[in-house]
């Protein structure tokens, strides 16, 4: 890959010299340990041993920092620690911790680098590992990107066995046995004759001791949970409706409120009559958000009826206001003077356009809403010294800053306190929602007020995953494919985020061809570039981010050529592949699927489809039947690279639940614009898959590589273009856009 990107890679080089010389400057407090955050307000007799663990004569609580939204972070956050630290998660407490510093994501900001996740070359490797510092520095508490096994694998098994050997330490100095030759077993210290000193009983003693640093994480030949098949920590009170969401949150004097912005978003508001919801039964004050209008009343249910009697005068935003604008205005931004990215460019393209017969596609993906079934809601409580925010986030930092700016308050006197998540998908790395429940709070000092967005609002005020287009054209050669050029021209999700939250930085947006540059094939001439689209409609991270739409433009795009190559789907893609941890990845999917074509009968076919994204090359098989009721997806094979299986049950499930994400959306889903707001208000006209369309799945980790990663997104990228890819296996019609239900009819 020696022409990759070097334009893009100049300005890298010189941002990195900038950051060095910043991490020369500031290397003392990089250095520096960040401050325990448990250390403030400890009573008599509790222990704060790291960030991570807090210690009193009751037990243990474990602080699992990474946000759940029901992928499973605090559980595996819980068992990380509980490994190091000797004790059965079950038993103890979670909690999530007030944000901090200290729990900084120090991997997050690597999977934006313009490096591929094969490259492991030592400039590679030296950026990811600088990516920690800007994080460090920031304090960015993020949960995102599959970050949070990667970033905690380390850190959180340290905690434990610092935790550990400290509390041993603390039985050391009571007993007067050496701390080398005490054990420890479940929630206690052993001693040589078997005595045990239950941790809690310790912890008066280990709150006097320096934390023992140099403590050893276990191997994983000594590992009693990872690995393993364990029960997730939050499995009971999901499975008996006793979890309680931030939409499910009671307190004392609590006050129920709801809002309407422009449907337009960033739009403004010209005027208002809030008369008849004024009049209305339970309504105790209308309340001027930014961008819209918000009721506070007596339950959310009047609020709901009140918000909606509101007669308000919307303000037009700045972005176009119909899709059939906006797909034109997405073509007309794939010219030089908005190319934002080529980082690979191998070969000679155009001589190997120009030579040979050219073939040429057009493929498309629209605006998607991320739809989780827990809509957007916190509670707040402001006084003149104090706000507290309840509430399910991915940025509690960020939501304590600019509530802080938002009140007037210190940042130290915003205290957020994270719930669990009924879904989110990338949505609640955005605060809007919480910042309006802060506005009304506002208005009412010293009531908590609950706001919940209506289902319609939520759907039509997403910040959406962005539409975009892809050019591909290509040649074969020989029974092979020979060249590869494809250019995809889309939002720059991290412009429009980054913008909302903080800062976005100059330099060109990898979100855009994630997915499609850094795919591990050697096609003798491969180019793939990008081109940043003006700002429409405000875009974020939806599940899998850029590697959602690249994943289809690219690997249908490859399928196409494979078959005017007139070579086999799967075996031409093994043949392409440079990688050897994705070729085994392949390799097992061909074996579980029992690959021998396409075709399998006049009723059945299969397709295949790959994508390398987060880190992880991921293989799936899709077969499909033709049924009098239409197409129907009948089993799904998903083998992946992910270094090591750390909860095989969710690790399958997460897998599983990625994919039926994909294929619910590619066969269904789509936000069309009219009069500037999405036509598709609710799950009637959003409906993702039915549990009657939902296939079998049959998921393999394999655990080759020497990299632990995350497995929350990987499985949606190869969902959609396996099923179009066995869709054109089993009636030859070659669909190029989303969703797939224009086309065809699914049973």
């Amino acid at each position: 890959m020696s022409r990759i990107g070097r334009p893009a890679r100049r300005s890298f080089l010189i941002g990195s010299a900038a950051v060095a010389g910043g991490v020369a400057f500031g290397y003392y407090r990089y250095r520096q340990p960040l401050p325990n955050p448990l250390l403030e307000g400890l009573a008599e007799g509790e222990a704060a041993l790291t960030p991570f663990v807090r210690i009193d004569a009751q037990g243990v609580t474990l602080i699992t920092p990474r946000a759940d939204m029901g992928q499973g972070a605090s559980s595996i956050q819980a068992y990380l620690l509980a490994e190091g630290l000797d004790l059965d998660p079950l038993t103890v407490r979670l909690d999530p911790g007030d944000p901090s510093p200290a729990y900084y994501n120090g991997a997050v900001l690597a999977e934006g680098l313009p490096f591929a996740a094969t490259d492991t070359g030592w400039l590679a490797e030296t950026a990811r590992a600088a990516a920690d510092v800007p994080a460090r520095l920031m304090g960015m508490q993020i949960t995102g990107g599959s970050s949070t096994v990667p970033d905690m694998f380390d850190r959180l098994r340290h905690a434990g066995a610092v935790a550990r050997e400290t509390l041993k330490e603390a039985a050391a100095q009571q007993t007067g046995i050496a701390r080398d030759r005490l054990g420890t077993d479940d929630g206690a210290v052993i001693l040589p004759d078997g005595q045990r000193l239950p941790y809690g009983a310790l912890a008066a003693r280990a709150a006097t001791l320096e934390p023992v640093t140099d403590a050893i994480p276990r191997p994983a030949s000594a590992w009693r949970y990872l690995g393993k098949r364990v029960q997730r920590t939050d499995i009971v009170a999901k499975s008996t409706g006793t979890e309680t969401y931030g939409i499910d949150l009671a307190l004392d004097g609590m006050l129920y409120a709801s809002v309407r912005t422009n449907p337009g978003l960033g739009g403004a508001v010209n005027g208002y009559d809030a008369s008849a919801a004024e009049a209305m039964r339970g309504v105790l004050k209308v309340v001027p958000v930014t961008g819209g209008v918000g009721v506070i009343a007596d339950n959310t249910w009047r609020a709901f009826r009140a918000v909606n009697a509101i007669a308000i005068d919307w303000g037009a935003p700045g972005y176009p206001a119909s899709s059939d604008q906006i797909w034109p205005a997405l073509r007309a931004a794939m010219t030089a003077g908005n190319r934002d990215s080529r980082f690979r460019d191998e070969g000679d393209v155009e001589n190997a356009l120009f030579e040979g017969e050219a073939i040429a596609a057009e493929y498309r993906v629209p605006y998607l809403a991320h739809a989780p079934l827990e809509p957007m809601n916190a509670t707040v409580r402001v006084t003149d010294s104090r706000a507290d925010i309840w509430t399910g986030t991915q940025i509690p930092r960020f939501v304590q800053t600019h509530a802080a700016r938002l009140t007037g308050l210190d940042e130290a006197a915003v205290h957020v306190h994270a719930l669990p998540m009924g879904g989110s998908f990338g949505r609640r790395l955005e605060d809007d929602y919480v910042l309006q429940a802060v506005e009304l709070a506002m208005a009412v000092k010293g009531r908590p007020v609950k706001m919940t967005w209506t289902r319609e609002e939520d759907m039509t005020h997403d910040f959406p995953r962005p539409a975009q287009i892809a050019r591909g054209r290509g040649t074969v050669r020989e029974g092979r494919v020979e060249a590869l050029d494809l250019s995809v021209v889309g939002q720059s999700v991290s412009a429009s985020w980054l913008g909302r939250v903080m800062v976005a930085p100059p330099g060109p947006d990898t979100t855009i061809v994630a997915g499609a540059w850094d795919q591990p094939f050697a096609i003798p001439h491969y180019r793939v570039t990008g081109y940043r689209a003006p700002e429409m409609v405000p875009v974020s991270s939806w599940r899998s981010v850029g590697a959602s739409a690249n994943g289809f433009f690219h690997d249908c795009f490859l399928d196409e050529l494979i078959h005017a190559a007139g070579a086999d789907p799967l075996e031409e893609r093994l043949r392409l592949c440079a990688d050897p941890l994705s070729r085994k990845v392949l390799e097992a999917a061909a074996e579980m699927s029992g690959w021998s074509g396409p075709r399998i009968s006049e009723t059945r076919a299969r397709g295949v489809a790959f994508c390398l994204s987060f880190g992880v090359p991921m293989a799936e098989v899709v077969e499909i039947s033709r049924t009098e009721a239409g197409i129907r997806i009948d089993k799904v094979y998903a083998a992946c690279e992910i270094g090591r299986v750390l909860d095989p049950d969710n690790f399958e499930a997460q897998v599983a639940g990625g994919i039926l994400f994909g294929l619910g959306h590619a066969m269904n889903c789509e936000l069309s614009y009219a009069d500037h707001a999405p036509e598709q208000a609710n799950f009637d006209s959003y409906p993702g898959m039915r549990l009657s369309q939902a296939p079998q799945i049959e998921v393999r980790g394999l655990e080759n590589g020497d990299r632990i990663r995350g497995i929350g997104e990987p499985g949606v990228p190869p969902a959609a273009p396996a099923l179009a890819n066995a869709i054109f296996a089993l009636t030859g019609q070659r669909i190029r856009e989303l969703p797939l239900n224009r086309h065809v009819t699914f049973a």
